[in-house]
């Protein structure tokens, strides 16, 4: 993917991380235990709003592509993982969901060395 077709694609997947991060919260709430589900969908309704922040402030910020990245692997695998426990009873895989917790750490350290590497004026 060329670095001009990132930035849409960040918006497209803020947009489906809403999505399922809804979905989730109404299947949270018909389901017998909703605290996997329910957690999925926090993640998931954290993270799409950064990720628009992220796609904004993407001209000036020159961590934004990196930051945005981590956010969505990491949100996407944590929450995938939390959601296969949930329909299947096991993970995706072993350390599955810590891997994308991490992920996501590692995307707001980026977010807040945006601070530091600002672009000049545009």
């Amino acid at each position: 993917m060329q670095n001009g077709q990132l930035r849409p694609t960040i918006l497209f997947v803020a947009g489906l991380m809403g999505l399922f991060g809804v979905i989730s919260a109404a299947a949270a709430s018909h389901g017998a235990d909703p605290r996997l589900l329910g957690g999925a969908s926090a993640m998931c309704l954290a993270h799409a709003p950064a990720l628009v922040a992220l796609y904004a402030a993407w001209p000036a910020m020159r961590t934004a592509a990196i930051a945005a990245l981590l956010l969505s692997a990491g949100t996407a695998l944590f929450a995938a993982d939390l959601t296969a426990r949930h329909f299947l009873g096991h993970g995706l895989f072993p350390m599955s969901a810590p891997a994308g917790g991490t992920l996501m750490m590692a995307g707001w350290l980026a977010v807040a060395a945006g601070a530091f590497f600002m672009r000049k004026e545009i």
